[in-house]
C-alpha cells in the first residue's frame, strides 16, 4: 500500500510536472502567436508606408515631367532653344531673282504670304493693311508734289517711318519666334526695312520658304541635316537623303 501511495504520488508529481510543462509550452506558443502578429502588422505597416512614398515620389516625378512638357512645349513654340540663322544677308537679294522681282513688284502680298507661313495673320489682311500705308504715303507724295505744301511732306515721312515700324515689329517677331540669332534689335529691324526694304522682304521670305516655315512651325530643311557647325552658321557635315536602290531581282522563288 504504502509503494501504491507513493507511485500514485510520484504519478500526480509527473502529471502536474507535464501539466506546467505543457503550460509553459502553450504561453509561448501564445507569446510566438502575438510575436508573429506584431511583426505581420509591422510589417503590413512598412508596406504601407512603402506604397504611399513611392505613390508620392511617382507622382512628383510626373509633376516634374508634366512640367518639363509644358516647358518644352513653351520652347517649342518660341523656338526650342535652337539657334537659326537668316538665309543669306539682307544684300543677297538677288540670289533669288523670283523673290526678289516678286517683293519689289508686289510687296503687298509677299509681306501677307510671309505672315501667313509665321502664323502672325491672313495674307489678305496683312497685305491689305500693307498696301493703304503705301497708298497713303504715295498720295502724299504726289499731294506735295503738285501743290507745294509742307504738310504733305510731313505726312509723306509720317507714312514712310510708319511703314518701315509696322515690317521692322514683325520683322523682330519672327526673330523672337523662331530664335533666329543676331544682334539685331527692334531700332535695326526698322533701319532695315526703311533702308532697303525689297531685300530684307526677300531675305525673310528666302528663309521661311527654305524652312517649310507653315501656319508659324519650322520644318526646317527637308533633304540635308546639318551636324555641327562654325560660327558663321555653316555646317562641318552634311547628310543628304540616300538615293533610291531599284531591285532587280525577280520576285519568283
Amino acid at each position: 500500500m504504502a509503494d501504491l501511495n507513493k507511485l500514485e504520488s510520484g504519478g500526480a508529481a509527473v502529471t502536474g510536472d507535464i501539466g506546467v510543462e505543457a503550460g509553459g509550452g502553450g504561453g509561448a506558443a501564445v507569446e510566438e502567436r502575438e510575436m508573429l502578429a506584431e511583426l505581420e502588422g509591422i510589417s503590413v505597416l512598412d508596406f504601407d508606408l512603402l506604397c504611399s512614398t513611392v505613390a508620392l515620389q511617382t507622382q512628383g516625378k510626373w509633376r516634374k515631367l508634366e512640367s518639363s512638357d509644358e516647358e518644352d512645349a513653351a520652347d517649342d513654340e518660341y523656338g526650342g532653344g535652337v539657334l537659326r540663322l537668316w538665309e543669306g544677308d539682307v544684300m543677297d537679294c538677288l540670289e533669288d531673282r523670283h523673290l526678289c522681282i516678286e517683293s519689289a513688284c508686289c510687296p503687298c502680298y509677299r509681306f501677307g504670304k510671309n505672315m501667313t507661313r509665321t502664323g502672325f495673320g491672313s495674307c489678305f489682311l496683312q497685305g491689305a493693311v500693307h498696301m493703304i500705308l503705301i497708298i497713303g504715303l504715295l498720295f502724299n507724295v504726289a499731294a506735295f508734289a503738285v501743290t507745294k505744301r509742307h504738310c504733305f511732306l510731313y505726312l509723306a515721312v509720317a507714312f514712310l517711318l510708319l511703314i518701315a515700324s509696322y515690317l521692322g515689329f514683325f520683322r523682330m517677331q519672327i526673330r523672337r519666334k523662331f530664335n533666329i540669332r543676331g544682334d539685331d534689335s527692334f531700332f535695326d529691324d526698322c533701319i532695315h526695312h526703311l533702308m532697303c526694304p525689297f531685300c530684307t522682304l526677300t531675305q525673310e521670305s528666302k528663309t521661311l520658304e527654305i524652312n517649310n516655315v507653315h501656319d508659324g512651325i519650322w520644318h526646317g530643311r527637308g533633304d540635308t541635316l546639318c551636324i555641327g557647325g562654325y560660327p558663321e552658321g555653316k555646317s562641318l557635315l552634311q547628310l543628304h537623303s540616300p538615293p533610291v536602290i531599284v531591285s532587280t531581282m525577280s520576285s519568283e522563288p
